[in-house]
Formats: C-alpha cells, structure tokens, sequence
C-alpha cells in the first residue's frame, strides 16, 4: 500500500509590520498577488486528491467469538450501540413494593456515584467534540490598532524636517485560516478513539445505574430481612415465655421441678441474646440504604411494615430461564470492554502517522493601513511559509510508541475477553443459585409445618403428662431453629434472585 505525506496547513497570522516597513509589505503583497492563478488550482487539485486517502493502521474489528463453546455474533452485530432492555430499569416494579420503588426512583436521581459517571459522560463528549472538530478549517477574525508617540527631542534626532514630536498609527484587519489535512489519518485515528471512549463512558454510566439499583434493592433485602428475622424471634421469644409460664404453673403444682424452669429459662436468654444482633443488622442496612440515596441517616424515612405482612418482596411464580448468547448483549460492562478495545485500536493508528513526513504551511491574509489610508486592494497583505517536520531522527522512539499501542490493544482485548468469561460464569452462578435457593426455601417450608405440628402434639402430651418435659423442649428449640432459618432463607432468596437481575444487566423476564 502507497503511504502519503502528512500535509498539514496551518495558516495562522502571527506576523508583526512595523510602520517604516509597511511600504515594503504593501510591495510584497502586490508582487505575490500576480502568482500565476494555474498554481493556485494545482495546489487546490493536489489537496483534494490526498484528502481522499485512508487513515494509515488497523481498521477496526468487533471481536466475534472466544475460545469458548459459545460465539458471540451477537456482541459483534451490537458494540457501540447497545441500549438496556426496558426491564433493566423496571423489573424490581414486579415486587410490586411501592416503598422499593420509591427508593430506588430517588437513587437514581440523587445518588453522586451516578452523578458522577454522567459528568463523566459530557466530558468524554466535549473531548470527542474537540478531537472530531480538529478534522475541519478552522476560520478566525481578528482586527487592531496601534498609534505611538515619539517625543520631540528624539524625533528631532530621528527626522530633520521639523522638531515636532513623531506620531505612528497603525490599523491591521486579518482573516487566518488554520487546516490540518489529516493525509495519514492522524486526527482521524484519534477522533475514532476518542468517540469509541465517550461511548464507553455511556455503558460505564449504564452499569453504575444497574449497579445502584441492584445496591439499594440488597439493601432494603438486608434491612427488611433484619427486620423479618426480628419479628420471628420476638414471636418465638413470646412462645416461649408462655411455655415458661406454664412450667412455672406446673412446677407450683408440684408436677415440674426447678431444673425444667432452669432449662426453659436458658433457651429464652438465648434467644434474648440473638435479637441485639438483628437491630445490628437493621441499623447497617439503613445506614447504608441512607448513602445510596444521598441522604443523611437522619433524613431517610422508611415505612414499617404492616403486623403479620411479608417484609420481603417477593416473585410469586418464578422460573428458571437458561443462558443464551443474546443475553450478553445487555451487559454494558462487556459493552464498555468492547468500545476500550476500539479506543486502543485507533490509538494504534495515531502512532503509526507519525512515520510519516508533516508538511504545514502557515500565513495569513487581511489588511494593513497607515494613517491617511483606507483599506482597499493596496493595502491588501497576504504571507505563505510551507515548512516540512518529520520525526524520522527520532524512529527508534516513534517504534517504541507504536509498539506501545499495540501492546495496549492486545490488554484490552484480553480485558474484553476476560470480562466475557467472567459474565458467563457469573450468569451461570447466580442463575443456578438462585433456583437451588428456591428449592431449599420450598423444602424449608415444610420443615416449619412438620416441627410445628410436632410442637402442639409435644405440648399435648405434656399437659397431658404421656410426656416428659425433654421431649417438649426439644420439639420447641426444633421450631425456634427452622422459623429462623425459614426467616434467613427469605433473605437469602431475596438477594439471590437481586444478583440474578444484576448479573444479566436485568435482561430476564421472570414472572
């Protein structure tokens, strides 16, 4: 392939005439204003045709597949431009839990992780907007004036006529013209990386939104799973206290003795004891609901649920779905891989143009008046000085940074393919675990319903004397010990099925 030079026009006014040359300009420019107009067109002809030349280095190519049994055309067919499905940011609305709801709408507009990632979205923009501007003339008016007095004692010395002090003015109005171009793709290269990064930072603000949510949802799981897991030990603390009760009123009667009031006694300071770490539990869960927020911990307010109602949302019917390709597409932390490893790729080609020789020329046009004299096509001024830089006295360090961008693109693509591998297995894992934790739940379930039928038969036979007290207690500590675990296991299934959500970008329909 052909390489052409880099020819960079860059004309800008940056050009000083004193009064005493203005003559001499004024000549200059008439003299140059005849060039043959022939000239003119060739150099015009000459720029259009190497406008027209590819950016040297790598075009870019969306990765395809791994070295995994899975392809991956559905990354390829949308980096760049994914956008997140509707249920990404709507299926917690599904828990039908209007508290849940109106946390996670104020995360989303006040939390400052998230107000941060959109700043950093504009500003990833405005660079893009001043790297891709850089393609195009750039066009400035400027005009000035300029008057001087030289005093009379000096200006008797420097003019003979007359020992009045000299006056100089000056006025100049110019019109510069700065163009680079772009003949290696340089500026072309780099307005590539700069885009493919602005649109990284779109999918990095979409994961830190997805990431928000499923935060503050684990939050208010954990507070109202404390919450849950209290309510459970405070109605197994008040059981207990009955059957304390009816010890004592055995014991009175002579029917009980003190070592059964002893034993009834240790399990309810046991169970005492578990319910300072429940309010623990609550009270982190709120704080940290409180930051996600924005808010201070005096400021949030949560409701309290209703007695007797479930404190955790849950999915009244859910279902296990299998992993597919087209699920990686909504995860915007892939996405935000992909745009890294078109970043670096352009970057590649930044380096590679300055193999190349750059040519620039610079000059201005306008008009320049001394006092007396109006702006007209005698006082027309125009300069033009083309210069050629090349880097090729520093080859070994232009190598260096082209060897650096390539190394640079083999990281990303290794990033990319590593945040793949780790999607995958983080998509089976959650996926797995939460229809295993939905099959523990269901068994649990009726565990409690055994160990509470072999409670009240336990306590009839107690009452009834066919029974001893040991029997009676073990049968109680049994159901204390599963409505705990049936408490936990909610909780667990809650968070569970919140990191499923999080791990598939919200890309599930479960119902």
């Amino acid at each position: 392939m052909v390489k052409l030079l880099n020819i960079r026009l860059n004309l800008t006014a940056n050009t000083q005439i004193s009064g005493q040359s203005l003559r001499a300009a004024n000549n200059n420019a008439s003299r140059q204003s005849r060039l043959p107009k022939t000239r003119l067109a060739v150099l015009a002809l000459f720029t259009s045709a190497l406008l027209g030349c590819a950016a040297v280095g790598p075009d870019y190519q969306a990765p395809t597949s791994l070295n995994t049994t899975m392809a991956m055309p559905a990354i390829a067919e949308t980096a760049g431009n994914m956008t997140l499905p509707d249920n990404a940011t709507l299926w917690w609305q599904k828990f039908q839990d209007a508290e849940l709801n109106r946390l996670i709408q104020t995360a989303l507009e006040q939390n400052q992780q998230l107000a941060k990632a959109q700043a950093n979205v504009a500003r990833a923009y405005a660079v893009f907007a001043d790297s891709d501007d850089n393609l195009w003339p750039k066009v400035a008016l400027d005009s000035s004036y300029q008057t001087s007095r030289t005093p009379a004692e000096v200006a008797g010395a420097v003019n003979s006529v007359d020992g009045n002090a000299l006056y100089n003015r000056q006025s100049q109005l110019r019109g510069t013209l700065s163009w680079d171009l772009d003949l290696a793709g340089k500026l072309k290269r780099a307005s590539e990386a700069a885009n493919a990064r602005a649109e990284s930072a779109v999918f990095a603000w979409q994961d830190a939104q997805i990431g928000i949510i499923a935060q503050v949802a684990q939050s208010y799981g954990d507070y109202r799973g404390a919450e849950l897991r209290l309510a459970v030990a405070q109605q197994n603390l008040a059981n207990m206290q009955q059957t304390e009760q009816l010890i004592l009123a055995r014991r009175d009667a002579g029917m009980a003795s003190d070592l059964e009031l002893a034993r009834i006694k240790a399990q309810l300071y046991q169970l005492e004891a578990s319910l300072p770490q429940f309010e623990t539990n609550k009270s982190r869960a709120f704080t940290t609901l409180a930051a996600l927020l924005g808010f201070s911990p005096e400021q949030l307010q949560l409701q309290q649920t209703e007695a007797g109602k479930q404190a955790l949302p849950e999915l009244k019917q859910p279902q296990a779905i299998a992993i597919t390709k087209d699920l990686l597409r909504h995860r915007p932390d892939i996405a935000q891989a992909e745009r890294q490893l078109a970043a670096s790729t352009a970057d590649i080609g930044v380096a590679t143009a300055d193999l190349y020789p750059n040519v620039s020329v610079s000059g201005f046009l306008g008009f320049i008046s001394a006092p007396g004299l109006t702006l007209g096509s005698d006082q027309r001024a125009w300069a033009l000085a083309p210069s050629l830089s090349w880097q090729g006295a520093d080859w070994t360090s232009v190598q260096a940074r082209i060897k650096g961008a390539k190394a640079s693109e083999q990281m990303a693509l290794a990033d990319f393919r590593q945040q793949v591998l780790d999607a995958l297995s983080n998509m089976q894992y959650s996926l797995e675990s939460y229809n295993l934790s939905r099959r523990q739940q269901l068994i649990q379930q009726q565990q409690v319903a055994a160990t509470s039928t072999a409670v009240a038969l336990s306590k009839a036979r107690f009452e009834a004397g066919n029974a001893d007290f040991l029997e009676l207690l073990d049968a109680e500590r049994e159901l204390l010990a599963a409505r705990d675990e049936q408490a936990r296991l909610s909780q667990q299934n809650f968070q569970l099925l919140v990191l499923l959500y999080r791990n598939f970008a919200g890309g599930l329909n479960l119902s």
